[in-house]
């Protein structure tokens, strides 16, 4: 049977899906809805983010069991996003700080948090540099080998966000289940293939 097609308005929809929660952030705090507009668009812009890698690591799944292999046109777009709203995440995070490398490192000692938070944003970098179908074909196999660092990335993420949670741990909690669960069904997957090619 053949794939079913992706419908032309599966990315514009995908698209200003993923626009829609920083525009919503930033009218908020023009209208002077949010008591505290920089703790909120950080809060906003690093709940998206994590949110966005983990709907990407979905999309695997969803294309295997689902057998629809033209959702993965619809990957590249959300770990893209998801790499916008943590870099908006870490530049309001630099612009409260002012840059200054004495306030930066108290934070540090402070709080391993924004260490464990800023190599997430690292490990993301070369993803959405090589992001390209220009870098895919330079790389080649490697370009698949250099993408699984989004699997550290959202371990990172995830603890990240316990981390700096300090009361109601249930959003938390419901992240790292959901990345458990993608991370098995990985692992499961890829033993199963080891043994049937055994």
């Amino acid at each position: 049977m053949a794939a079913r097609p992706l419908p032309l308005w599966a990315k514009p929809l995908l698209f200003a899906l993923c626009t829609v929660p920083l525009l919503h952030a930033a009218w908020r705090v023009y209208q002077g809805e949010a008591a505290d507009p920089a703790d909120y668009l950080t809060r906003e812009s690093g709940w998206w983010a994590l949110a966005l890698l983990l709907a990407t690591l979905t999309i695997t799944p969803l294309v295997k069991l689902g057998h629809w292999p033209q959702l993965m046109r619809l990957r590249r777009m959300l770990g893209l996003y998801a790499f916008a709203y943590a870099s908006v995440h870490l530049a309001i995070y630099l612009l409260l700080s002012g840059g200054d490398p004495a306030i930066i490192g108290d934070d540090i000692m402070k709080s391993p948090y924004i260490v464990v938070g800023f190599s997430a944003w690292l490990l993301l970098l070369p993803l959405a540099i090589t992001s390209t179908d220009g870098w895919m074909r330079r790389l080649k196999r490697r370009w698949s080998q250099l993408h699984r660092l989004i699997y550290p990335a959202s371990m990172l993420a995830v603890i990240h966000f316990w981390w700096l949670t300090k009361s109601d741990m249930r959003q938390p909690l419901l992240f790292a289940l959901l990345l458990g669960v993608l991370l098995a069904w990985r692992v499961w997957r890829h033993r199963t293939q080891r043994t049937r090619g055994a």
